[in-house]
């Protein structure tokens, strides 16, 4: 109630309100919101964020799912594999923007030396505005490992006699994954859409450090440009707290509708044991 409820509550108000926090707040009813709807840099921003979670909720769960069906394989020390996928999410957010900027340099990254050693040229990911999203993309896969874990343990939910069965029946193994282990671990799967979706429209860290931290001053800021982040300028480097508040809000509609889109989809997609319609 005191450190989530109350601050819901009062920054509805502070959303009303010209505020600096040096000041008292002074109520300009919903002058804040006008302001954001004429605001470029929202919709600029609000376009990158919706960009990076269309990229990264598929592929963050595509290749979890694919770590997870072969880490299910192994039978000697599962356990140490396990942990070695979950160790990055350890890695503070700041540290992964710090190896982003190394990783994916455009003249010295290992992403574009490795590109190179096959003949391929790497594009300038930190520099060149069409690629930076798609490297920031590439680098939220560092923390997959808890989906991982989640879908490893989805999996070994699934009755290995339905297995059995379909391989009587003569399914290969594509059929046996798509007629069977994605049905009964759509529940799973439905849960890291929705917890990666509301992740991804809340990018900051990783992103703020690699491009905003320490005056970074780079062309290539608008393209990292995220919701959150302008959020964060607006309130702490700039002290339009009241702005920022009216921000805050209106992310949390956005969050609450594609929600609440995925929950009625999800509701014809997913399986749920015990019941007689998914």
């Amino acid at each position: 109630m005191i450190f989530t409820a109350w601050p819901i509550i009062y920054t509805a108000y502070l959303s009303l309100t010209d505020y600096d926090v040096l000041t008292d707040p002074s109520f300009v009813g919903m002058d804040n919101y006008r302001e954001l709807f004429e605001d470029p840099k929202v919709l600029l921003s609000l376009r990158n964020t919706m960009y990076f979670t269309l990229l990264s909720v598929p592929l963050h769960i595509g290749v979890a799912l694919a770590l997870a069906l072969l880490l299910q394989q192994v039978i000697r020390g599962r356990g140490f594999f396990r942990t070695v996928f979950y160790l990055p999410n350890m890695t503070p957010p700041v540290a992964v923007g710090v190896l982003l900027l190394l990783l994916f340099n455009g003249h010295t990254g290992a992403v574009n030396v490795l590109l190179e050693a096959v003949g391929i040229p790497g594009p300038q990911w930190t520099t060149d505005g069409r690629w930076v999203v798609p490297g920031l993309v590439l680098m939220s896969l560092w923390t997959l490992g808890g989906s991982v874990v989640i879908l490893l343990a989805s999996l070994n939910q699934v009755p290995q006699d339905l297995y059995d069965a379909a391989k009587l029946d003569g399914a290969g193994a594509w059929r046996r994954l798509t007629r069977i282990t994605l049905p009964m671990i759509s529940g799973t799967l439905f849960f890291l859409v929705i917890v990666n979706t509301i992740a991804g429209l809340q990018t900051f860290t990783e992103a703020y450090t690699a491009y905003f931290g320490a005056g970074n001053q780079t062309y290539s800021n608008d393209a990292a440009l995220f919701y959150v982040i302008y959020l964060f300028r607006q309130a702490f480097e700039y002290l339009h707290m009241g702005y920022a508040s009216a921000l805050a809000w209106v992310l949390f509609l956005v969050i609450m509708v594609i929600s609440m889109i995925q929950y009625f989809a999800g509701r014809k997609l997913v399986y749920y044991e015990g019941e007689d319609g998914g």
